[in-house]
């Protein structure tokens, strides 16, 4: 094995399961830490936490080659001032305590990395928006992103490196945005949403996975990350390529005002459609990693020809 112990807190969702995945073949141990009990599946097991309390987990990160931390509750949601709250403190909270935790450890985890999002940066279609000449934006998902990375950053692990990775969307076979993008397709509704000129900030599922497996080798990066496909697409490109990878010629457009009704009648936000997201991975990109699907047209091929 390459690893000793790779742990995932938080790490029962769609990402945390194809990392578990990835690296059970990699470490001698993989550690899940989640609200849910859930049976050992061969070197990966789990143990219950809360995210806001000191327990046996604390254990568990002792020694650890990575820490990745994936909390935060799904801002797919209205944002009313409840979900809002729960939002920011599902993120800060678990934080703010594995880094007191952190503190406390003899043999502290080599390597944290917190997946944060790429949406930190300005709406822009003007031109993309890299680690260091990027515009922060405002609202509040911006400030969610503000307050998590501060939380991260504010107090030092001189034996943890830490990296915030702003994940763009994980385009994927199972789970996410691009099932739900391949469905709107099926049926007919796959043609651009808003005016179709708002940038999306994709990244192939494997190459997220082995972005970080990547950032654990390469020991002199840290800090601020961008985790995205550097070939960023529009709306109206990504929805053709879905269409014309699916072999579905047409599909009906959502105007802006449309989606604002349906936003509101499935619980959700407009903003996660029409803000636009121009990221480009630079710290990735000038340090030699190589994506496996920079291109929207190989990733979307790629996915859509397993699940059909």
């Amino acid at each position: 094995m390459i690893y000793n112990k790779i742990v995932l807190a938080g790490g029962n969702g769609y990402l945390g399961g194809l990392l578990a995945k990835h690296f059970s073949g990699l470490a001698s141990e993989v550690i899940i830490l989640s609200r849910k009990e859930k049976a050992q599946n061969g070197n990966v097991r789990t143990i219950l936490w809360d995210g806001k309390t000191e327990g046996i987990w604390t254990e568990a990160i002792d020694s650890a080659d990575l820490l990745v931390n994936l909390c935060g509750k799904n801002v797919n949601c209205r944002y009313t001032k409840q979900n809002q709250q729960e939002i920011v403190d599902s993120r800060v909270i678990p934080t703010r305590l594995l880094t007191t935790v952190i503190q406390t450890l003899l043999n502290p985890p080599k390597l944290w990395i917190n997946i944060t999002s790429a949406t930190i940066y300005r709406h822009a279609e003007d031109r993309p928006q890299d680690e260091y000449t990027g515009e922060i934006g405002y609202g509040f998902s911006i400030d969610v992103c503000k307050a998590w990375e501060s939380c991260f950053f504010e107090t030092e692990t001189p034996a943890t490196r830490k990296i915030a990775l702003r994940m763009g969307i994980v385009f994927g076979r199972s789970d996410g945005a691009f099932p739900r993008l391949l469905n709107l397709v099926k049926f007919g509704l796959g043609g651009k949403q808003g005016d179709g000129n708002q940038f999306v900030n994709w990244v192939h599922e494997q190459d997220a996975i082995h972005s970080i497996q990547w950032l654990l080798e390469n020991e002199a990066i840290s800090g601020v990350v961008n985790c995205t496909s550097p070939a960023a697409v529009t709306n109206n490109t990504l929805m053709k390529t879905i269409r014309k990878t699916y072999g579905i010629p047409f599909g009906l457009s959502t105007p802006a005002w449309l989606l604002s009704i349906g936003a509101a009648i499935i619980g959700t936000e407009t903003e996660l459609i029409l803000k636009s997201r121009w990221v480009k991975p630079a710290v990735l990109l000038e340090n030699g990693f190589e994506f496996q699907y920079a291109k929207i047209e190989d990733a979307v091929h790629d996915i859509v020809s397993l699940r059909i």
